[in-house]
């Protein structure tokens, strides 16, 4: 949705068919490192978000081993391509020189179902083979609760601040607003990435291919 927003013509490509139902712009389903091979010559930039759950806090408690690592072989079949290319993850992710986002540089704020205003922070790396920037502001209002969407968090927001900082979820509206999502469901959002965050980048890309 966000380099939809930033002018470009979005065509997502994943192994789940299912995720078609709520995608709002052109899917194919399919192995998203093969498609880039085999098509990516066809595309203007390719932003490619490789699963994250071998690096993410969220698994730190079990065996890592199972989970996929495709981060190099997306970055090889997106180098052989000669396009623009992101590749997005987590802290702990191995990218090179990568881009952080957090919502606290795009005000991702909104308040919560008993009045109490929230802010989202949901820290993201981005690679790339573009210069790429990100805002100046970035104030933490450390005096404002912080919010996710995640599985396995806490719902109660005492609890979330004096036991694990940041692990707030509050209702799914409310996590809709912060996210500034509303098509996906409750599993997509955990994963999602916020599309302040890839319209900011999207309009950088737009002007370096333009």
């Amino acid at each position: 949705m966000g380099y939809h927003r930033a002018g470009f013509d979005v065509t997502g490509v994943d192994l789940e068919p299912r995720f078609a139902k709520r995608y709002p712009f052109k899917f194919i389903a399919g192995d998203a490192i093969e498609y880039v091979k085999e098509h990516g010559h066809e595309y203007d930039v390719i932003h490619a978000s490789p699963p994250c759950q071998h690096a993410t806090i969220a698994t730190s408690g079990i065996d890592r081993s199972k989970y996929p690592r495709l981060i190099e072989p997306t970055r090889d079949a997106l180098i052989a391509t000669g396009k623009p290319y992101v590749i997005e993850n987590v802290k702990g992710a191995a990218l090179r020189d990568p881009l952080t986002l957090c919502g606290s540089m795009f005000n991702l704020t909104t308040m919560d179902d008993d009045g109490t205003w929230l802010r989202m922070e949901r820290h993201r790396l981005f690679e790339s083979n573009v210069p790429l920037t990100a805002p100046d502001d970035d104030f933490h209002d450390r005096s404002t609760q912080v919010a996710g969407s995640y599985g396995g968090a806490r719902r109660d927001k005492v609890e979330a601040r004096t036991i694990r900082h940041g692990g707030y979820v509050p209702s799914i509206p409310v996590q809709q607003r912060l996210l500034g999502i509303d098509w996906m469901t409750q599993y997509g959002m955990y994963q999602s990435v916020p599309p302040a965050y890839t319209e900011w980048l999207g309009a950088q890309l737009l002007r370096h291919i333009t």
